[in-house]
């Protein structure tokens, strides 16, 4: 199951730089996980200021 982020994404790219297979990326207004790319390994979810990023 892949991680996803959420609204109270604040676009700090803090998660960015921490997936180890580079699943993150900027959207418009939020960062976003590419669901194909994402090992679930939570690594997102551990650095992010607001827990933007959830198991889907």
């Amino acid at each position: 199951m892949a991680y996803k982020i959420n609204d109270a994404c604040i676009s700090c790219g803090a998660c960015e730089p921490e997936c180890p297979v580079n699943a993150i990326s900027a959207g418009d207004d939020k960062y976003v996980i590419d669901a194909d790319t994402c090992i679930d390994c939570g690594a997102c979810a551990g650095v992010c200021p607001v827990d933007a990023p959830q198991p889907e």
